[in-house]
């Protein structure tokens, strides 16, 4: 670990495999299963090889690939209560929860676990998934509007022995919640993540959130991205960290693991994955600027649900770590990992690489550094 003053190392968090057919939507073997008691062996082998988060994924009818889903919130809560150190996040989609009923549930998570419930807020790409529960599908910005209004009352809830709150979509009159989540230094309540690429996510990220997660992208893309964030949060007083998806093939040698990536794309289900990106892509066709997530996805892209081969984490151990740090140095707080295998690919990923990253970030030069967070409010 680093000892430079002021630099934090990066984190780790993984992919729930919560949903069956995997992180890759490909007929490939995948030696991942979406049971509990997987889950939770994983979540224990997890811990204790460099992972300090893990995200829960929702999902709540089949959909290109993925026939069986277990519901996000009461999968973390099992999760936390398995492991010792973990935080779960557990991903929600305002529209289909109450904030305050939200709010309610994580603060008991919270406290069952000593503090290891986190959040994150989905704006949504599915539009089944609304219509079929009779609830209205939002135009894009108005979806990103209401989530923003939907992290803003979870925080009023959390914070506020009075709760108000007058939105467009929400409403709070003199609420008090009892008990409140755990609160520590650096963490007056559960971390409320976001993802998103467009306009309309990167503005309420900067405006409300605690991290904002990425879709897999290159250097410069996140470069970008983390930019444009900062420069709204800096005008609010804020900071916010930056999560970055990735899928990991590390294998001893390079030609393994590209011949990894080659066999995943070459067996990938083709009418699941254009199913998906033609779902997809609407959520960012309907930005005034079309700059939302998966725009200019490619058929091998789209073949990893979040973009995450971009982020060309696949090769040796050296190799992977390498480009690790090297995000870390352009501001990515954390890398959000998916796997094929998971089991023997977190073993390997505890005992091969995380152990080469730390080695590479205790020798940065502290003109590296990052700054220290700053409470976010």
């Amino acid at each position: 670990m680093s000892e430079h003053v002021g630099y934090e190392p990066v984190k780790f968090a993984y992919w729930v495999p919560n949903v069956s057919g995997g992180l890759v939507v490909s007929k490939i073997e995948q030696r991942t299963d979406w049971g509990y008691d997987y889950n939770r062996e994983l979540a224990v082998l997890a811990e204790n090889n460099g992972f300090e988060y893990a995200l829960s994924q929702v999902r709540y009818i089949a959909s290109y690939g993925a026939a069986y889903q277990h519901e996000s919130t009461s999968f973390s809560l099992a999760l936390l209560l398995a492991t010792e150190r973990l935080k779960v996040i557990a991903a929600v989609h305002p529209g289909l929860w109450q904030p305050g009923v939200l709010a309610k549930l994580l603060a008991t998570a919270d406290h069952l676990s000593g503090g290891r419930a986190a959040v994150n807020v989905v704006s949504g790409w599915f539009k089944d998934e609304f219509t079929k529960l009779g609830e209205p599908w939002l135009e894009h910005d108005e979806r990103y509007r209401r989530s923003e209004e939907f992290i803003r009352v979870l925080r009023e809830i959390w914070t506020s022995d009075h709760a108000e709150f007058s939105g467009d979509f929400y409403r709070l009159h003199d609420f008090d919640l009892k008990p409140k989540p755990l609160a520590a230094e650096g963490r007056p309540h559960p971390e409320i993540f976001q993802g998103g690429n467009s306009t309309a996510a990167r503005a309420m990220a900067g405006r409300v959130s605690d991290w904002y997660f990425s879709n897999g992208k290159d250097f410069d893309g996140i470069t970008e991205q983390i930019g444009e964030v900062n420069a709204t949060a800096k005008q609010h007083g804020r900071r916010v960290r930056f999560g970055l998806n990735g899928f990991l093939i590390a294998r001893d040698t390079e030609a393994e693991a590209k011949e990894v990536l080659r066999e995943i794309v070459a067996k990938a289900d083709v009418e699941a994955v254009e199913g998906f990106g033609s779902a997809v892509k609407q959520a960012g066709q309907s930005t005034g600027n079309r700059t939302g997530m998966w725009q200019d996805s490619s058929f091998e892209d789209l073949v990893q649900y979040n973009d995450g081969f971009r982020t060309r984490l696949i090769g040796t151990p050296e190799q992977v770590a390498t480009r690790i740090v090297e995000y870390r140095r352009r501001g990515v707080d954390l890398l959000l990992l998916g796997f094929l295998h998971y089991l023997e690919e977190v073993e390997y990923f505890g005992r091969k690489v995380l152990p080469i990253v730390r080695e590479l970030e205790a020798d940065l030069d502290s003109s590296a550094a990052t700054p220290q967070p700053v409470p976010v409010g």
